[in-house]
């Protein structure tokens, strides 16, 4: 056999469609990131430089440096992305409104690429469902908590409940079950939706449940992340049995009518016994 003939013969790889995402340097989520992308699309992650300090605003400020921010997206610039991610929920929202939009501008100017932040990716989010009362659950402490409510007041959305673990650390450990939980504590009034907090916090596989038990859409950080980025390139982020994904896809095509059953075969007329005028 000519191996050297067989591999001349293999086509691709097909090519990428490139989503950049700088996260914190402790994000441990990475696999979760993947499962809302689609096929031809890929993630190419970055992280930001290690500091001793657990999570707290102190940490979200020191992560969201537009100086530190510019470099990551100057190294993701290199693989040529066509939208760059912020994927850090406090990080972006700790500045306000108008700190999360002064920070995709100083992304944007550093990579010369679009950028999305996860608190500005909540906001555009609640706006495509037209949520304006929401229950928010984190794995924060009441502090971080507290400016996450704020962010929201100030873009003109009112908090009707939350739940929050006070974690400074290892936040990606936490388990569905307390996820589900805190979700349970959360949505104690009128609330459009519920908007679970903190991208290290796994959430994905708890989304459809939390939709189905509590009557509302489920929104979680990675989630709105991937979305928004997928939007600006004009790609569907998948996730089924999740109500921002599935209100917010393409236009489904009709299916083909099925095809008209085969015309059975002719079968040849049966020979009868020939009348003619005169046989009796």
């Amino acid at each position: 056999m000519d191996v050297s003939l067989e591999i001349s013969l293999l086509g691709g790889p097909d090519p990428q469609r490139g989503i950049g995402v700088v996260a914190p340097f402790d994000f441990a989520l990475d696999r979760e990131l993947w499962r809302w992308v689609p096929d031809g699309v890929s993630l190419r992650l970055t992280r930001t430089p290690f500091v001793p300090v657990e999570v707290s605003l102190d940490l979200a400020r020191l992560v969201s440096e537009h100086e530190t921010l510019g470099e990551a997206v100057r190294a993701l610039a290199a693989s040529e992305p066509e939208v760059v991610a912020y994927a850090c929920t406090s990080g972006s929202f700790v500045g306000g409104v108008a700190g999360e939009r002064a920070m995709c501008e100083a992304m944007t100017t550093a990579g010369e690429v679009a950028s999305v932040t996860t608190s500005g990716a909540l906001l555009e989010a609640l706006e495509e469902l037209g949520a304006r009362r929401i229950a928010i659950v984190t794995p924060y402490t009441e502090s971080v908590t507290r400016s996450l409510e704020e962010y929201l007041a100030e873009a003109g959305v009112s908090v009707t409940g939350r739940a929050f673990l006070g974690l400074t650390r290892h936040i990606w450990k936490v388990p569905y079950r307390s996820v589900v939980d805190m979700a349970r504590q959360a949505v104690v009034g009128a609330a459009d939706a519920l908007f679970i907090s903190c991208t290290n916090l796994p959430t994905y596989d708890a989304i459809p449940q939390l939709e189905a038990e509590l009557r509302m859409p489920v929104l979680s950080a990675n989630q709105v992340t991937m979305w928004a980025a997928l939007r600006r390139i004009g790609v569907y982020a998948v996730g089924p049995y999740q109500a921002l994904v599935i209100r917010t896809a393409g236009p489904h095509e009709e299916p083909p009518p099925p095809p008209a059953p085969p015309e059975p075969p002719a079968v040849p007329p049966v020979a009868q016994p020939e009348e003619q005028e005169g046989w009796t």
